[in-house]
C-alpha cells in the first residue's frame, strides 16, 4: 500500500468493520446486559455506524474518481508456496455496489425502527444486519477469493440466523435450517473448487488466477474433466447465494424472516453473489461445458421463476420468486461475457426490488396479513405505500424511462444478433414480470375494502421516509447509472428495440389486468386450468421432487444405518461383554485354590499355543 495515497482510501478496510462494529455495540442490549432503557440504542448505534460507512464509501468514489481505480493488500498468511493476502479492488463498479450495500443498509435499518417498533429483540436484530452488512461490503471490495468465499460463508450464518430470527416458531425454525442447508450445499462444491485454485495457481488474488487460467487455456495445464469439474465447483457457490435452480428454494423459505431482512436478502445479499460469480467468471470459461450449465441454469430460473411467482397468493412469496427469475437473467448476462450489461440489471434490480418488498412490509406491518385473497382497497388508505410500491415495479418492468427499460433494451440490442433466443427470453421474462406485479397491484390496492383492510392506515414517518426517498432513487437511476465506470453508459438503441421493450411491458400488464381474480373461488373450475395452477403454485413440484429423491432415500438411509449401529455392531459388542462376564462366573466357580491346578492350567495354554505356532508356520 502506498503512503501517498489519500486517507481514505488507505482506510477503506474500515467500511466491512463498521458493519462487524455495530454488531459488537449491539452486543449489551442483545444479550441482556442493559436492561434499563430498552433496545433501541443499539439500532441507534447501528444506524451512526452505517452512515459513517456511506460517508467514507462516498469519500472514496471522489477519491477514485480523480486518481483512478486502485488496490490495496495487506499480507496475511503465508506457508510454503501459498500465500495469502487480504486485498481491495477500488473500482468503480466495486465502490458503486458498496454503496449500494451501506445504503441499502441504512435505509433498511430506518425502515426496521417502524416496522419492528415493538419487537422485545430489536437489539438481536441490528446485531445481525450489521453482521450482514459488514460480510456483504466485503466481498464486493474483495480482490482475493479465499477472502470473498471466507465472507461469502458469513453471509451463509448471517442468513441462518436471520431467517431464523423469530425461533419459537416451528416453521421459522425450519425455514432456517432449510436455508442454511441448501447454501452449504453450494459453499462446499464452491470450497472444492477454491481448495484446487489455490493447488494450480498458487494465489488466491483475481489478477493472479485470470493470468493462470489465461496460461492454462493456452498450454493445456488442466484437463478438459478437470477444467469442468472446477468451473461447476465455481458456480455452485453464486448460483447457492442466487437463489438459481435447482437451489432456488431457500429463498422461498427465507420469506418467514422479518421484512427488512426480506429486503436485504433480496436486493443486495443476490447481488453479492452475482458479483463473485462475475469476478470468476474467466476461470469458469476455461469449462464450456460449465458456461453452457450457467446458461441453462439461468433460462430456467428465470423463466420458472416468473411462471412460478405469477401462481402464488402469499405476498412475499410473489415476488421472492420474481428475484430468482431476474438473477437468472444476470446469470445469462454473464455467462454471455457481457459483465457491464449484468452489473446495470443488478443495480437497477436491486434498488427496485427493495421498493417493492418495503412496500410489502408497510403492508403487512398495518394489516397483519400477507394473503393476497385478503386484502383490497389499500390504494385509498395507503396513498404512499401504493406509490412505492408503483415506482419499484415500474422500475423492475422496464417502464420508460426508469433503469431496467434501458437494461433490457441494452441487452436485447447486443443479443437479438448474437443470440436471438435470449433476447426473446429477456422479453418474456419483462412481460411475466409485469402480469405479476399488476395482478398483485389489483387484488392488494384495488377494488372493494375487505374486513382486514378497512380501517388500515398509512404507516408511520419511520417507514414512509426510507420509502419516499428510494422512490426518488429508483426514478433518478438512469442518470447514476450514466456515472459508472467502465460500465457503459445509457446510449441509445434501435427504436425497433425499445418498442419491443416496452411492447412486451404493456402486454403483461394487459393480461395482469384482464385475469380474473375471484376473491373465493382462487383455482379454476375447469380440471385442465387447474391442474396448470397447482403446478405453477406448487413449483412445478419441486419439493416433492426433493423429498422423494434425496429426502427419503437419505432418511431411509439414516433409519437403515442407526439400525444396522444398534442392531448389528452394538449387538455384538454387547454379546461378547455377556460371553466375558459367563465365562468369568464359569471360572470363578471352578476356581479350587489348589497350587497343582494353576500350574497344570499355565502348561496346557502354552502347549495349545506352541501347537497353534508351529501349525501355522507349516501352512506358511
Amino acid at each position: 500500500m502506498s503512503p501517498a495515497l489519500p486517507l481514505p482510501l488507505q482506510l477503506i478496510w474500515l467500511v466491512p468493520v463498521y458493519g462487524f462494529s455495530g454488531m459488537l455495540l449491539s452486543l449489551p442490549w442483545a444479550t441482556g446486559w442493559i436492561k434499563r432503557n430498552g433496545p433501541r440504542p443499539a439500532a441507534y448505534l447501528n444506524l451512526l455506524v452505517t452512515l459513517l460507512a456511506v460517508l467514507h464509501g462516498s469519500l472514496v468514489i471522489r477519491e477514485v474518481v480523480s486518481i483512478g481505480p486502485q488496490h490495496l493488500d495487506f499480507p496475511w498468511f503465508q506457508a510454503a508456496d501459498l500465500n495469502l493476502r487480504i486485498g481491495f479492488d477500488l473500482s468503480l463498479t466495486n465502490l458503486a455496489a458498496l454503496e449500494l450495500v451501506t445504503t441499502m443498509s441504512l435505509v433498511c435499518q430506518v425502515f426496521a425502527l417502524g416496522y419492528l417498533d415493538k419487537e422485545w429483540s430489536l437489539a438481536r436484530f441490528y446485531a445481525l444486519v450489521g453482521f450482514f452488512e459488514g460480510a456483504m461490503s466485503g466481498v464486493v471490495l474483495s480482490s482475493n477469493l479465499f477472502m470473498s468465499y471466507f465472507l461469502l460463508e458469513m453471509l451463509t450464518l448471517s442468513t441462518y440466523l436471520l431467517v431464523g430470527f423469530w425461533y419459537a416458531q416451528p416453521l421459522v425454525v425450519t425455514a432456517a435450517r432449510d436455508a442454511f442447508l441448501t447454501k452449504r450445499v453450494g459453499d462446499v462444491l464452491l470450497l472444492m473448487g477454491v481448495v484446487a485454485l489455490s493447488a494450480w495457481a498458487g494465489s488466491m488474488e483475481f489478477t493472479d488466477l485470470y493470468a493462470w487460467a489465461a496460461q492454462a487455456k493456452a498450454e493445456q495445464l488442466i484437463s478438459p474433466l478437470a477444467g469442468t469439474l472446477l468451473g461447476l465447483g465455481l458456480i455452485a457457490g453464486p448460483m447457492g447465494k442466487c437463489a438459481q435452480f435447482p437451489m432456488h428454494l431457500w429463498l422461498d423459505e427465507a420469506m418467514e424472516g422479518p421484512n427488512p431482512a426480506s429486503i436485504l436478502r433480496n436486493s443486495v445479499v443476490v447481488t453479492c453473489g452475482a458479483i463473485v460469480l462475475m469476478k470468476l467468471m474467466p476461470v469458469v470459461a476455461l469449462s464450456p461445458l460449465a458456461t453452457t450449465v450457467l446458461l441453462a441454469v439461468g433460462s430456467i430460473s428465470a423463466i420458472g421463476g416468473g411462471l412460478v411467482a405469477v401462481a402464488q397468493v402469499d405476498l412475499k412469496r410473489a415476488f421472492s420468486y420474481s428475484t430468482t427469475s431476474y438473477l437468472g437473467l444476470v446469470f445469462i448476462a454473464i455467462a454471455l461475457q457481457m459483465p457491464g450489461l449484468a452489473l446495470l440489471l443488478l443495480f437497477a434490480h436491486g434498488l427496485a426490488r427493495a421498493l417493492q418488498f418495503m412496500s410489502v412490509g408497510s403492508i403487512i406491518a398495518t394489516t397483519n396479513c400477507q394473503d393476497l385473497s385478503e386484502l383490497g382497497g389499500l390504494g385509498t388508505r395507503m396513498p404512499a405505500t401504493s406509490l412505492a410500491f408503483l415506482v419499484g415495479s415500474a422500475g423492475l418492468v422496464g417502464l420508460l424511462p426508469l433503469g431496467c427499460f434501458w437494461c433490457f433494451g441494452l441487452m436485447v440490442n447486443n443479443l437479438r444478433a448474437l443470440a436471438p433466443g435470449y433476447a426473446l427470453l429477456f422479453l418474456l421474462t419483462n412481460a411475466l414480470t409485469a402480469v405479476n406485479v399488476t395482478r398483485v397491484y389489483r387484488a392488494v390496492f384495488l377494488g372493494p375494502l375487505l374486513p382486514k383492510t378497512k380501517r388500515t392506515p398509512e404507516v408511520n414517518w419511520l417507514m414512509a421516509l426510507p420509502m419516499v426517498s428510494l422512490s426518488v432513487i429508483v426514478v433518478l437511476l438512469p442518470w447514476i447509472m450514466q456515472r459508472i465506470d467502465p460500465v457503459p453508459g445509457i446510449a441509445a438503441f434501435p427504436l425497433p428495440v425499445g418498442l419491443s421493450v416496452a411492447g412486451s411491458g404493456l402486454v403483461g400488464v394487459l393480461i395482469g389486468a384482464v385475469l380474473p381474480q375471484d376473491q373465493f373461488w382462487s383455482r379454476s373450475t375447469l380440471p385442465t386450468v387447474r391442474v396448470l395452477q397447482d403446478l405453477l403454485a406448487y413449483d412445478f413440484y419441486t419439493p416433492e421432487i426433493y423429498r422423494r429423491t434425496i429426502v427419503i432415500p437419505v432418511a431411509s438411509l439414516a433409519r437403515f444405518t442407526r439400525w444396522f449401529d444398534i442392531t448389528v455392531v452394538k449387538g455384538l459388542v454387547d454379546g461378547v461383554g455377556r460371553l466375558s462376564l459367563t465365562t468369568a462366573e464359569g471360572l470363578k466357580l471352578s476356581v479350587s485354590g489348589q497350587l497343582q491346578s494353576y500350574v497344570l492350567t499355565l502348561i496346557v495354554a502354552i502347549v495349545l499355543l506352541l501347537g497353534g505356532l508351529q501349525v501355522l508356520r507349516g501352512v506358511g
